[in-house]
Formats: C-alpha cells, sequence, structure tokens
C-alpha cells in the first residue's frame, strides 16, 4: 500500500449535486476507458510476442467515400469489354481447312489469342582473342547489356518478380530452377543486391526532384526490420512519385535527415534561426549561433565541433539545445537545397512530421471521433451528431477546393469554430474536439492552399507494398539489401505513377535491344510538378 500514498483521496461526493456528479463519472469512465486501451494495448502485444493472433481492428469510418458526390459515369450502364490491343507485334498465321468442292471464300475470320513463353536459354559465346605486335591482347566484348554469366533477361525478371511481384526468395529460386535455369541460393541473392548502385542513385534524384518541384508532398511510416532489430520506414510522396527509406528511428531529426535527400551539411541560415525561435531554443544560444562567421558546415562532425567549442553540449536544460540546434540546421539545409520551399508537408500528426508549413489529414481526425468510447444514450448521440457535422464540414471542404474564395473561407473558418468549440455534455467528446480545435491551422490549410488533398490516403495506399514485403520476406540482413528493397520498391511506385511499365523501364536501364527508351524517372517527375 505504500505505492498508493500519493494519490489523492476522493472528494466528499455527499456535498456534490447531481450535474457534478455526472460530470464526475463520465471523467472517471474516461478515464477506465483509457485504462481498458492500455491494457488491451499490452494484451496485443504479449499476443504478437507469443505468436497469437492479434484483437480485430475497427472499420473505417468511410467519410471519404460518404461525401464524395455521385459519379454520373458509374450510375451509366457498365460498358462492355474495349478491343484488346496487345503491347507486342501480332504474327499472323493462316489456318487452312479442308472444304467441299465448289465452296466460295469469304476472307478470314480473326481470332486473337495472346500467350506467354517462359524458358531458360543458355548461349555460350566464343570470344575471339588477339595478341598485336606489341603483345597488347584484344578481347571481342559481350553483347550489350550483358554484366555476368546472367543475361539482361533474367535480371530484369527476377527483380520484376520479387519487387513488384512480392515473391519470396525460396520460391523465386525454384521457379527459376523448375523452368531450367541452373542458379544457386547466393547467386539469386547477387542478382536483387549486388551492382545496383545506379538504381538507389535514381531513386535518390526522384525524392530531390519531388522536394524541389512539389506543391505538396505526404508523408507516413510503417515499422521494419533490419539486421534482427525493428525500424522503421519512412514514406514521401505525392500523385507523382514515391520513395521509401528504413531507418532504426523516426524521430525528428531523422526526418529533417531524409528530407536533405542525401546531402550531408548543416547550414545556419534564416530559416535555421526561425526554427529555434519557434522550438523554444534560448535567445542566449541563438545569439551564440548568429555569431558565428561559419555558417555552413560539411558534415556532422563539423557541427558538433561547433556546438562543443560554443558549449552547447555541456548545458542540462530543456530544450535540449544540441536537438534543437542540430534540427534547426537540418532545416537550414533542407531549404539552403531549395527543398519544400512554400510546399506543404501533409501527415496524420505524428509529431515528427510537424515541419514547416502543416497540414493534417481529417480522416485521422475524424478517426479520434469514431473510435471514441461511449458509455450511454445520449454519450452516443452526442458522438453521432458531431460525427454528421464533421462530415458535412468535410463535404464542404472537398467543394471548397473546386471552387475557392475568401468569403467562403471566412465561413468556413467561423463553421470550424462552431463545431470544435461546442460544448457536447459529454466531457471525453468535448476534450477531444477542443484538442481538435487547437489544430485548427493545420486541418485548415486546404483554405490557403485548396491543391492539397484533405487526407493521407495516398501515403497509405503507398506504403502498404512496404507492409506487404515485411509480413512475407521479415527483415534484410545487409545495408545493400536494405537499400536496395527501398529504392526498387520507390522506382516502381513511381513508374505506375508516371504510367510507365516497370518491365519496360528495366529494360531500358538493361540495354534491352529494341525495348523502349525510358529517361531518367526524375526528369518526368520535374515534367509534370514543374508549375506552367
Amino acid at each position: 500500500m505504500d505505492s498508493l500514498h500519493h494519490v489523492l483521496p476522493p472528494a466528499n461526493l455527499s456535498t456534490l449535486n447531481r450535474a457534478e456528479l455526472e460530470a464526475l463519472l463520465a471523467e472517471l469512465f474516461g478515464e477506465v476507458a483509457a485504462l481498458k486501451q492500455t491494457v488491451a494495448e499490452l494484451r496485443e502485444e504479449n499476443a504478437r510476442l507469443k505468436g497469437l493472433k492479434g484483437r480485430p481492428n475497427i472499420k473505417p469510418s468511410g467519410m471519404e467515400k460518404g461525401t464524395a458526390p455521385p459519379d454520373p459515369q458509374k450510375q451509366e450502364k457498365r460498358p462492355g469489354r474495349g478491343k484488346v490491343t496487345p503491347r507486342v507485334k501480332v504474327e499472323e498465321k493462316v489456318i487452312r481447312i479442308e472444304v467441299p468442292p465448289g465452296s466460295i471464300f469469304k476472307g478470314h475470320e480473326p481470332f486473337l489469342v495472346q500467350d506467354l513463353v517462359i524458358s531458360a536459354n543458355a548461349t555460350c559465346y566464343l570470344r575471339e582473342r588477339w595478341i598485336t605486335p606489341n603483345g597488347r591482347t584484344i578481347l571481342a566484348p559481350l553483347p550489350q547489356g550483358t554484366e555476368g554469366h546472367f543475361g539482361p533477361e533474367l535480371r530484369r525478371f527476377v527483380l520484376v518478380q520479387y519487387h513488384q511481384g512480392q515473391s519470396t526468395m525460396p520460391r523465386l529460386l525454384a521457379l527459376l530452377r523448375s523452368v531450367g535455369v541452373s542458379i544457386s541460393k547466393r547467386q539469386l541473392v547477387r542478382l536483387l543486391n549486388e551492382n545496383h548502385e545506379e538504381f538507389i542513385a535514381e531513386a535518390q534524384d526522384v525524392l530531390r526532384a519531388g522536394l524541389e518541384t512539389s506543391p505538396w508532398v505526404s508523408v507516413d511510416d510503417t515499422g521494419a526490420r533490419h539486421a534482427g532489430k525493428n525500424g522503421f520506414c519512412t514514406q514521401i510522396g505525392n500523385e507523382w512519385f514515391t520513395w521509401f527509406r528504413t531507418r532504426s528511428s523516426k524521430s525528428r531529426m531523422n526526418f529533417l535527415d531524409l528530407l536533405r535527400a542525401g546531402y550531408t551539411d548543416y547550414v545556419l541560415n534564416d530559416a535555421a534561426y526561425a526554427y529555434m525561435r519557434e522550438h523554444g531554443l534560448p535567445a542566449a544560444s541563438i545569439a551564440l549561433l548568429a555569431a558565428c562567421p561559419q555558417t555552413w558546415f560539411a558534415d556532422q562532425a563539423a557541427w558538433l565541433a561547433l556546438l562543443d567549442t560554443l558549449g552547447l553540449t555541456a548545458l542540462t536544460v530543456t530544450p535540449d539545445p544540441v536537438r534543437v540546434a542540430t534540427e534547426a540546421a537540418l532545416w537550414g539545409s533542407v531549404q539552403a537545397h531549395e527543398f519544400l520551399c512554400d510546399a506543404v508537408i501533409l501527415s496524420d500528426d505524428a509529431g515528427q512530421f510537424n515541419i514547416g508549413r502543416h497540414a493534417l489529414c481529417w480522416v485521422h481526425a475524424e478517426r479520434l471521433v469514431h473510435k471514441l468510447d461511449t458509455f450511454n444514450d445520449q454519450h452516443r448521440a452526442a458522438q453521432t451528431r458531431v460525427r454528421g457535422l464533421i462530415w458535412d464540414f468535410y463535404a464542404d471542404l472537398k467543394a471548397y477546393q473546386l471552387k475557392p474564395g475568401k468569403r467562403r473561407a471566412r465561413a468556413l473558418q467561423a463553421r470550424f469554430d462552431r463545431i470544435f468549440l461546442g460544448r457536447t455534455g459529454f466531457v471525453t467528446l468535448d476534450r477531444l474536439l477542443a484538442r481538435l480545435h487547437a489544430n485548427k491551422a493545420e486541418l485548415l490549410m486546404v483554405l490557403e492552399r485548396p491543391e492539397i488533398p484533405l487526407h493521407t490516403n495516398g501515403s497509405e495506399n503507398d506504403i502498404r507494398c512496404h507492409v506487404t514485403r515485411r509480413k512475407i520476406s521479415a527483415g534484410t540482413r545487409s545495408e545493400i539489401g536494405r537499400d536496395c528493397r527501398d529504392a526498387f520498391l520507390s522506382l516502381a511506385k513511381t513508374c505506375d505513377k508516371l504510367g510507365i511499365a516497370i518491365w519496360d523501364y528495366l529494360g531500358s536501364r538493361f540495354k534491352m535491344v529494341g525495348g523502349a527508351i525510358i529517361e531518367p524517372l526524375d526528369h518526368y517527375v520535374r515534367a509534370r510538378l514543374r508549375p506552367a
């Protein structure tokens, strides 16, 4: 009982009136619900560690679909299947038939059949070797696109099946052997992981192109395993590109480092100083940094050396001056490279993504009201009424995106206040609405920037491929294996958004004879996102 000495004794309940007792009871119900939620999460974690099934997920509220206007095209009769147009050259073969004498020929009736040929092919190249008069050896070069002992067609097939087809390595190995390819597990791993630095660099260029030209980006993260340890995969993208990166942390500092898109410098500029002031760094520390004649630092070692020289590393205060100053210098580097200049970052309210011009997902905000525990009919009625108000408001925000205006924006702002500052009599719901009202500027960013989405469904759809990869193949072991997985998933998603077949893309990179010529993907991203 010694552990309960810090608990305050209960109030004299006999002195409370009925309204006060009901409010206290509702508050206690809310605390009990929060404790139940914590216990459920702990039980689910224990079940996961034991390999048991977890509790079922609550179905989504359906606010996005429920507020969408009816599509007249979908209401019409579904058209029949259009004419099949093969993407390959059509070979014509005439089928003859024996007919009775005197029959009249009426031409041919076409019947298109598409088929697939999967077979192993082995070629032994006899390369001429010559010795010149001066003793130099000349060896005939291999055909274009041939690297190592596996041809470009096999390499393309392996990458497409593993990354886009989400096949596992044992199944892919069994498939290759069943069609006659003599390959070992180690050789297959090398095909997946080795000599792909150009693909990793191209994925990095896609991120840089997106950050330079996008008016907005949507971000999300999910769990990822690497080297036997739990980590996190962060997604950055929009309608025209997607980029993944797996790290051991999902802190704000890690996110800022990802936004540098491969650069390693730290920069002190106006954006960095504004970040310091916004996050409560003392004016004395800011003055020390501002007085430093050097504003650009090549890497982390040079930056930490400056902080140590200024004495900031020895301070034990809150907020941590080293953390805030480092985050500020990272944000300064992002802005110095002209990334996310006036762009909006759209997230699900995870704290590490709250950087720069930030917008919140309405679907995640409404989900908090949807999943709120209720205890009586009054609570359920209040929850239903508030959800209806939010749904109607969300539908009007979507209409505003089509036809924005200052007058409509002011009306929507006032209506937002009425919804989220109102009192329902349900204490827990009122607290939740007040918390959502504190995020008014981020939830109503669409009034200032109508081009941004109202939700992060795009990020959740993008990151689903990474979740699938995690479920079927656990995690990666080597650094290059992790980088290749992230890069190829990024390139496959980007190709899909740009309308480019990943098969054609890989054929172009492997210099397949007669294949389509695909330019670097960052060129297409810049062309789509560059303002007219």
